[in-house]
């Protein structure tokens, strides 16, 4: 969901949505109470983040020596 500002408050308080937006939020710019521009996350950031959760993931160490049946039971009980 957008957040309506007119324009003469966002350029007054173009820092602080800047930090909004760093956090997800997003913001419809208006003039005279028409919207005309949309302040939104970059997509190259949110690229960035998603490449660096998978490297992540991709860096936990494997589980080895159990077998497909024992991790089946051990779901099973609800231990997982």
């Amino acid at each position: 969901m957008f957040q309506e500002i007119g324009a003469f408050d966002a350029k007054a308080k173009l820092s602080e949505l800047l930090r909004g937006v760093g956090h997800g939020q997003r913001y419809t710019i208006t003039v005279r109470g028409k919207p005309v521009a949309d302040l939104v996350p970059s997509e190259t950031s949110a690229h960035t983040e998603a490449q660096a959760a998978v490297a992540a993931m991709q860096a936990f160490k494997k589980i080895t020596g159990v077998s497909n049946e024992h991790v089946s039971e051990m779901i099973s009980e609800g231990r997982r």
